[in-house]
Parts: C-alpha cells; structure tokens; sequence
C-alpha cells in the first residue's frame, strides 16, 4: 500500500513534467503543509496520542534551562565588527568586484560564482552581494499560498469545533465581516511550516487569514497589518528573536496609529520569557502542545472584548 502510493506521487511529479516544476510552481511544498496540517488536527483532536503532550501529562513539569542571549547586544557587536570590516578594506577594489558582479549579471558574460568569491576576499558582505545581483534581477518573493479544509477534514468535529465556528458565524455577522488575522514571521527566522498549520487551521475555523512574507521586518509586518485591516497579528516565532522582534511590532503598531490590533505569539519561547512579552502588550502566547483550536478560541476571545471596548 505504502508503495503504491509513492508510486502514485511520483507518477504525478511526473505529469507535472519533473520535480524541478513541481518545486517551482509550489505543489511539493502545498503537500508536505497539508500533511502537516492533517498531522497537527489528528493530535490536537487526540486520535494521534503523543504521551506527555496530550495525553498523559504530567501535572507539574520541572522548569527548563535555557541559555539567555542578548539579542540587541548581539546586533550591536555584529554592526560593530562591520563597521570595522568597511574601515580597513580596500574599498575602490571592494567596488571595482562589486560593479564587475552587477555587470556580468547584466551581459551575461563571467563567472558570477567567481565574481562572488573575489567580492568577499576583498571584503565585501553578504549583503553587498547580494545588493549587487539585485540590481539586476531583483529580489526573489515567494508566493505566499496556504491549503484549506485539510485541518477541518482530519479534526473531524471533535469537541468543541463545531461550538466555535458558531462564535466565530455570530460575530461576523453582528459585526459585518470575519475576525481576520495577520500571521507573521519577523527576522531571519524562516521556519513557516508551523505557521501555515495555524492559519490553514484558523482558516478552516472561519477566520479570515492573510500571511505575510518570510523575513519581514516588524515595520513591513506593521504596515501590512494596517493594510489589511486585520484585528490580531500571530507572530509565530522559533528562532529566539521573540524579545526583540515582538516588542518591536507592537511599537511600531502604535507609531502608526495602529495599537488596537492585538498581538499573540506562538512557538518556541522559554516560560521565563512570557512575563515581559505580557508586559510589552502580548495578549496571547501559546507554545508547543497548545490545540490550535483552544489557541483561535483564545484570539477571537480577546478580538471581541476589543471590538466592544472601541
């Protein structure tokens, strides 16, 4: 059986005329989120039992060590040493080789792998690279697509499913349109698999889900945000960026006017670190092993006590 359906799969890889188009045009990608999103509902629904995480819990759980690092301390020392690194090249080589790269992206004529390789022996950085090629070509977007209807289908209405799409039809239509949310990945941080399962389940729930793009700055994230007009934004988070990165979002929410869109976290953050993420104006944090469904119930929660509030 197991066999049969791989060779089914790449029969259909196949049809699409190879694994590079498959890739290319999203499909593969649409597949693995969608297994994951089956995944997720068949565990948050309890048909999947993972002992410890939702079944068999323990009551209490020993806190966990976590290393504490000094996100803006880290920055700080980065721009320092770049800083550094520009004061003592050779800057009139450093963009002779940078020009040289824009211009074989340009003609076509060279080597851009060599190219690249004398830009940063002369010191240039990543990004001035990086700035080099864009010229030329651009700067590569996905395109930001979910699946629907996979994290209804496995849940199955279990308990409480049905409940809370009521809530969520009674509230559109006192209020004339769907709780919407923004899901969000801020920084470097370009783990997103997690995020799609939220919104495709939020989705499925009968939010109304806009993602944004990987590596936003909180900035983009803002705007975007008012944008689109959306009630809450979900930062998920899995690569410790969450005390700079979440505070930030919610100032720059405020700078623009903007501070009655909620925001709520989700993913890898350490129990010490919750306080302060309340305290800068985080109205939501569910970490690893929450249901999403508690987790939307929570959100549109929060999103209606601050509608009747305005």
């Amino acid at each position: 059986d197991m066999a049969d359906k791989a060779w089914s799969i790449i029969e259909e890889v196949d049809a699409m005329g190879g694994m590079v188009k498959a890739v290319d045009s999203g499909w593969a990608k649409l597949k693995i989120e969608a297994s994951a999103a089956e995944k997720q509902a068949r565990i948050d629904s309890g048909k999947d039992v993972i002992v410890g995480v939702n079944k068999y819990k323990l009551g209490t759980e020993d806190a966990i060590d976590t290393l504490n690092i000094d996100g803006d301390a880290v920055r700080e020392g980065q721009i320092a040493r770049l800083k550094q690194v520009r004061a003592t090249r050779d800057t009139v080589a450093t963009q002779a080789a940078l020009d040289a790269l824009t211009a074989c992206a340009e003609t076509g004529e060279g080597n851009l792998l060599d190219l690249s390789i004398r830009c940063v022996r002369l010191r240039a950085t990543v990004g001035e690279v990086s700035d080099a090629l864009e010229k030329v070509w651009g700067r590569h977007r996905a395109d930001t697509q979910k699946v629907t209807g996979v994290y209804a289908a496995a849940y199955d209405s279990a308990e409480g499913w049905d409940k809370l799409k009521g809530e969520i039809d009674a509230f559109a239509e006192q209020q004339g349109r769907r709780p919407r949310v923004m899901i969000a990945k801020l920084g470097q941080d370009g783990h997103d698999r997690g995020a799609k399962v939220v919104a495709t389940a939020f989705a499925d729930l009968g939010f109304d889900v806009d993602m944004g793009p990987l590596f936003q700055t909180a900035e983009e994230c803002a705007r975007q945000a008012i944008e689109n007009d959306v009630h809450a934004v979900g930062v998920s988070t899995l690569a410790a960026g969450h005390k700079t990165l979440v505070p930030a979002i919610i100032q720059s929410l405020k700078n623009q006017g903007a501070d009655d869109i909620i925001v709520f976290v989700g993913g890898v953050i350490p129990r010490q670190d919750y306080d302060m993420l309340y305290e800068a104006g985080v109205k939501g944090i569910y970490g690893p092993g929450t249901p999403i469904p508690a987790s939307a119930k929570d959100v549109l929660e929060q999103i209606r006590a601050n509608v009747v509030k305005a």
